[in-house]
């Protein structure tokens, strides 16, 4: 058995066991195993599966020496220098989050939740995303109940919990909000026509991800995930929740961009923000793709803001003098600006972790609804069934590895998103690599049930940058065809380090709650110890120079072959 070596010390923690065992049983029984997972896929490619809480982490408790080819690394224990926008290194990180002093606060169980309500029984939204400390936000709810209490939680690492407790309020008086309206022809689905439930003024609260905890009389919740920024992303890694795809997979109502009533056919053109999402006990894919990455970058006390997709797309400057932006599990929907915005933070020197795959891969265009800007996402994916095909391609919604326009995402992740569904083990292939500094895997180590459900190749017939390495290459059969799934890094000449995990079960393995088949002992510890490695690198600067990239990409890899273009 093979486990982490040297002075990476592992240590597991679990907690709320039971709630855990509760949440796994409900996603395999909704699910059906691996099986029934690989028919939805076909389907509908259905993001992980939500949890209720987090509930086992295994996480650092000591620095990760960085060694292997590239010689040993400064980075340990020591603190790390601010990194302008330029790419050099200077002072500290910019006022905002201190991670130390918040993750000393106290800490509370479970986020809250302990039974989760039926649907329509209690839910609701917010009508910001993400706002930046002291804005208003506004909760609109509705509940079957006659009552309902809201509880707002900020998650983190709060010496061994996942959640801190910020405020509360109620019982306000319980309400079954109007049905929502649906728009004919693009099938979107708001509830815009819903009536305020309470106001939240922020104030005070500090940088970060943050679960509001809707429960009704009964004691049955749900939650409304919302994103706090900093004021300024210089010198900090910056967390990135990926909004939009939640948005797309999310069918309150109905509708998704994947299906409407009838299958894909009938399937929503744009969906609204407006509205409660219908999977992840209302969180979405927060908790079980994003939340285990946060407790540990906040565990490990990184210079971290948090932001999301959608503040990428606002804001063309967000990351400016950024050390690093983290981008998680399923990260899927970009417009133009987000992919800009992004491109041009690492062509600052600006590391960029892709820690799941097929991220950038759907084209979006963001307009307003009723209650504000950007809370509308319009994705056809046929490029002809798009108004403004032919009069203004630069605005389609084709997938971006597609004409009109077509831009393969892997000149940026580096990795080409394949296929789904898989289901594989991850096998190393170079383990001197330094991400897998003090892992103690060698060549051919396996780590089981990794890759999929969907996975990302480095493949040269696309535009690929170079010097690139190759960590991970793994034999999978996706739909009757052989093929494999890369772990992969590049650097760039502005200095920054790019990492693409190409699986996106990597992020749910950090808490083990992929699923059976899909992790243990073995698989979390390894990829928290190279999820650590990757995170203290970028947090100290352009990890390029520290770490720069040996081209070295296997035989097959260069033979090019159709991404998914018909999920």
């Amino acid at each position: 058995m093979l486990l982490p070596i040297g002075t990476a010390e592992l240590v597991g923690t679990t907690l709320w066991p039971v709630i855990r065992s509760r949440v796994l049983r409900s996603n395999m029984s909704r699910r059906g195993g691996w099986g029934q997972r690989a028919k939805r896929a076909r389907r509908a490619r259905r993001p992980w599966p939500g949890l209720a809480a987090t509930a086992a982490l295994c996480l650092l408790t000591a620095g990760c020496g960085l060694t292997g080819r590239d010689g040993p690394s400064a980075v340990g224990h020591t603190a790390v220098p601010t990194q302008r926008a330029g790419g050099a290194t200077a002072g500290t990180p910019s006022a905002g989050l201190d991670t130390r002093a918040e993750n000393a606060r106290p800490g509370a169980d479970n986020c809250g939740l302990r039974t989760l309500g039926p649907p329509n029984a209690v839910e609701g939204w917010l009508d910001h995303a993400s706002i930046a400390p002291g804005t208003p936000v506004r909760l609109y709810a509705s509940t079957t109940s006659p009552s309902l209490r809201v509880a707002v939680f900020r998650t983190g690492w709060y010496g061994g919990r996942a959640c801190r407790l910020v405020t509360s309020t109620g019982p306000l008086p319980g309400v079954v909000q109007p049905p929502p309206t649906h728009a004919g022809g693009v099938n979107t689905i708001s509830a815009a026509g819903w009536h305020p439930t309470t106001t939240f003024t922020t104030t005070g609260w500090v940088p970060g991800d943050y679960l509001f905890l809707l429960t009704d009389s009964a004691g049955q919740g749900r939650y409304v995930p919302l994103t706090v920024r900093g004021p300024s992303a210089a010198g900090r890694v910056v967390i990135l929740s990926s909004a939009t795809t939640w948005q797309a997979y999310n069918a309150w109502g109905g509708y998704s961009l994947y299906h409407g009533l009838r299958g894909f056919a009938d399937r929503a053109r744009v969906v609204s923000f407006d509205r409660p999402y219908d999977y992840g006990d209302g969180a979405a894919d927060f908790t079980g793709n994003e939340q285990p990455l946060v407790a540990l970058a906040e565990r490990m006390n990184l210079p971290l803001d948090y932001a999301t997709d959608v503040d990428l797309h606002t804001d063309p400057r967000l990351l400016d003098g950024a050390r690093a932006v983290i981008s998680l599990g399923h990260d899927e929907y970009y417009s133009p600006a987000m992919r800009a915005a992004l491109t041009a933070a690492r062509d600052r020197g600006t590391n960029i972790a892709f820690l799941g795959a097929n991220a950038v891969y759907r084209r979006i265009r963001l307009n307003a609804s009723p209650l504000g800007p950007d809370r509308l996402e319009t994705a056809y994916k046929v490029a002809t069934e798009d108004p403004v095909y032919g009069r203004d391609n630069a605005q389609i919604t084709a997938n971006w590895p597609s004409p009109p326009l077509a831009n393969p995402e892997s000149s940026l992740t580096g990795g080409m998103y394949q296929c789904n569904p898989v289901h594989a083990d991850m096998v190393i292939s170079d383990p001197g690599a330094w991400p897998l500094a003090g892992t103690g895997l060698a060549a051919g180590a396996r780590l089981p049930g990794l890759v999929g459900s969907e996975y990302d190749r480095v493949d040269l017939a696309y535009p690929t940058p170079r010097p690139i390495t190759v960590l991970a290459h793994s034999p999978v059969t996706c739909r009757g065809r052989a093929d494999h799934s890369d772990v992969a890094y590049y650097s760039t000449p502005s200095g920054a380090g790019v990492f693409d995990a190409g699986t996106s079960a990597w992020v749910c393995a950090l808490n083990d709650v992929c699923g059976p088949g899909a992790g243990g002992p073995v698989v979390r510890a390894a990829i928290t110890a190279i999820t650590a490695n990757v995170l203290r690198a970028f947090a100290a600067g352009p990890a390029g120079r520290a770490h720069p990239a040996v081209d070295a990409v296997p035989a097959d890899d260069r033979a090019g072959a159709a991404p998914g273009e018909n999920d």
